[in-house]
């Protein structure tokens, strides 16, 4: 399995400036981020590490396109994010990125095999394309054998697999996961670091993961820590 596509962009694959983000709660004014900036290459595992509320999410959010900052860029394989239409950007998310949640977000009903062929279908992908895509996921996350088996029947480690081949079924450029092994014991959340480590290596694609555990930080290429909306190391 490889991505089948080549950018001739000498950008790297991620960069934000001055990145600020600002909520208002009621009459309270809250700045998730403060001016952050980061580069990212193709090709990198990176990490983002902070307790919860330092702003790692936000940043994720940001830059996949799902959150809009207050002040500040998000440049997306060498594309300034603010200057796409909802229905571009959507796109792009769709087409170039994969997410990865803490809670897994399966759809209950669906085998992991039919959570896994869902956005291929989206995409108009055809049966013949789905099937070999969905089955090469399963084999790369280490779960044909389930391929079958309903979430419920499945561990949380197993179903986090499942979420992670989904992530990978349209082949994206970028992995955008947000504390995917809050849910899972010390020994499952290794197992799950080492396949993103895998997927970085094996299949060439970039991988940013926004944790607050520090025993993640050996298998990343580098490590952000975020306080306060900040990161405190250049």
């Amino acid at each position: 399995m490889t991505t089948g596509r080549v950018d001739h962009e000498t950008a790297p694959l991620v960069r934000t400036k001055e990145l600020t983000r600002i909520y208002r709660v009621g009459a309270r004014e809250v700045r998730a981020l403060q001016g952050v900036n980061l580069e990212i290459e193709r090709g990198e595992f990176v990490m983002l590490r902070g307790r919860s509320g330092s702003g790692k999410t936000t940043l994720l959010n940001c830059i996949g396109g799902l959150d809009r900052p207050t002040v500040g860029e998000v440049y997306l394989f060498g594309q300034r994010l603010a200057t796409l239409s909802e229905w571009a950007c959507t796109r792009l998310r769709r087409r170039r990125i994969g997410f990865v949640f803490q809670s897994f977000a399966l759809l209950p009903t669906f085998s992991a095999y039919e959570n896994i062929e869902l956005p291929l279908r989206m995409d108009g992908v055809g049966r013949r394309a789905r099937r070999e895509q969905a089955q090469a996921c399963l084999e790369l996350v280490g779960l044909a054998r389930w391929a079958d088996h309903r979430p419920y029947e499945l561990s949380g480690g197993q179903q986090q697999r499942v979420g992670i081949a989904r992530a990978l079924a349209n082949r994206p450029d970028l992995i955008l996961a947000d504390e995917p092994t809050g849910e899972l014991d010390s020994t499952t959340g290794r197992q799950i670091m080492a396949l993103f480590r895998r997927v970085v290596e094996q299949e060439g694609m970039t991988v940013l993961v926004a944790t607050h555990n520090p025993t993640a930080d050996e298998y990343a290429d580098r490590v952000y820590h975020l306080q306060d909306g900040r990161i405190l190391n250049p």
